[in-house]
C-alpha cells in the first residue's frame, strides 16, 4: 500500500482533469486493496481527491439511523445529519441517481453547510453482493463540493462514479 498519491502537474482546469483522473485512479486502487475497513478506505478516498483536486470539501454522508450521518471527509467542518429528502445529497439518495448542480444556490432546498459552496457533485455509493453484484441499495453519497460555479463536467461524473465503485 502507497502512503501517497503522485499528481500528474496539470493548469488545474475542469478541461485537464480526465488526465488527472487518469494518473490516480491506479494509485487509489492500490491505495484501497487489501483494506476491508469501509470507513478507513472512504477516509483515504476523500483525501486522495481533495490532494488531487483542490476541491473545497470531499466527503462521505453514511446512511444511519433513517439519514445520511456525516462520515470520513476533508475540508472545513460540515453538516452532521442531512434528512433522505434535504439537499442535495438527500436528492441523490432518493433518486439512486448522480447529482451534478452547476449552481447550488438554484438547487431546490439546498442545503448551506458552507456558504462557500457554489457548484456541487455527489454520487451515490451502493451496496455490492459477495459476488461484486450491485445491489440497488445506496449505503453512502460522496459528496464534492467546489467555491467555482459550474466546476464540474460529465468527466467528473464518470471518473467519480467509477472512483466510488472501488469501495465495494
Amino acid at each position: 500500500m502507497s502512503e501517497s498519491i503522485n499528481v500528474p502537474k496539470t493548469s488545474g482546469s475542469k478541461e485537464e482533469r480526465k488526465i488527472v483522473y487518469d494518473a490516480i485512479f491506479p494509485q487509489i486502487k492500490a491505495l484501497l486493496a487489501g483494506e476491508s475497513d469501509p470507513i478507513a478506505n472512504m477516509a483515504n478516498l476523500a483525501a486522495a481527491l481533495r490532494e488531487a483536486f483542490h476541491f473545497f470539501w470531499v466527503g462521505f454522508y453514511l446512511v444511519k439511523e433513517g439519514e445520511l450521518v456525516l462520515g470520513p471527509f476533508q475540508g472545513p467542518v460540515a453538516c452532521t445529519r442531512i434528512a433522505f429528502k434535504r439537499g442535495v445529497c438527500g436528492a441523490c439518495y432518493t433518486t439512486q441517481q448522480t447529482m451534478l448542480v452547476p449552481n447550488v444556490n438554484e438547487f431546490p432546498g439546498h442545503i448551506a453547510c458552507s456558504s462557500k459552496t457554489r457548484s456541487e457533485i455527489v454520487i451515490p455509493v451502493f451496496r455490492y453482493s459477495e459476488a461484486g453484484v450491485r445491489i440497488n441499495e445506496v449505503i453512502a453519497v460522496l459528496d464534492v463540493d467546489s467555491e467555482r460555479l459550474d466546476d464540474f463536467t460529465e468527466v467528473d461524473r464518470v471518473e467519480l462514479e467509477r472512483v466510488v465503485q472501488l469501495l465495494a
